[in-house]
């Protein structure tokens, strides 16, 4: 069954913005159905336009680039509420694959709609340039804690990201968010190697802050956390919810 727009259980949280009726009505038309992914399956491909934009409703991914040598750089990851997609739909194709993690369901917008959008939808579209914005600064971030931090800042950081956000989608069970990722999925994130990841992650369980094991994360110390990540601003702000 395809998730009706005014019944996305995405839009009844208090991380995203509210949408009047007549938003809703028009982004109901903007959705052309919902696709499954399976998990390892490629959802956008490096180099390639697609005819689609997607939000995520329910799983998570990643985002990464292939290097000439096949290796990979993780560049960021997909969770519940990112619109992904934009940057073939304004640049002609990706410049970075995004990849199913987990099984994903994603609502599916047709791109060439997107000019519609602009044109009759206005704050639709500042919410999509919000959400560019938003992914930049996020981006910026992550290059700050890269080149600057330790092992255990850059860890520290991008736990408490994890942590933030999946505790803000309401996804919290028995004290702990589910995080499927593996540990060179943030080795390769974070620029480190997957043994000095490991070493890092052990240190941050050993002194109870956090323990990310069989795919849930557990922060238990969240001030110390943030302390190591260096984050000092309050909960995470509203976002846009295409």
């Amino acid at each position: 069954m395809t998730t009706k727009c005014d019944n996305c259980p995405l839009r009844a949280l208090p991380l995203f913005d509210d949408v009047t009726k007549e938003e809703t009505a028009f982004l109901q038309r903007f959705k052309t159905g919902e696709f499954v992914a399976e998990p390892k399956s490629e959802i956008l491909v490096e180099g390639a336009s697609s005819a689609q934009l997607f939000t995520v409703l329910t799983g998570m991914g990643l985002r990464y680039k292939t290097l000439s040598t096949g290796e990979r750089q993780v560049v960021g990851f997909v969770l519940p509420g990112d619109f992904i997609g934009l940057q073939s739909g304004v640049m002609g194709e990706m410049g970075h694959t995004v990849e199913a993690t987990t099984l994903m369901s994603l609502c599916v917008f047709n791109r060439s709609e997107l000019w519609s959008l602009f044109k009759s939808q206005p704050a639709r579209a500042y919410d999509m340039t919000h959400l560019s914005a938003t992914e930049e600064n996020l981006l910026g971030e992550a290059l700050v804690a890269v080149g600057q931090l330790d092992a255990t800042g850059k860890i520290a950081w991008l736990l408490h990201r994890f942590h933030a956000r999946l505790t803000a989608l309401r996804l919290e069970r028995n004290k702990g968010v589910p995080l499927p990722y593996k540990q060179q999925d943030v080795a390769d994130a974070l620029g480190l190697s997957l043994v000095h990841t490991n070493k890092t992650l052990g240190k941050l369980r050993d002194a109870g802050v956090a323990d990310w094991s069989d795919g849930r994360l557990i922060v238990l110390k969240p001030a110390e956390l943030a302390r190591l990540a260096h984050v000092t601003e309050p909960d995470l702000p509203k976002r846009p919810l295409i």
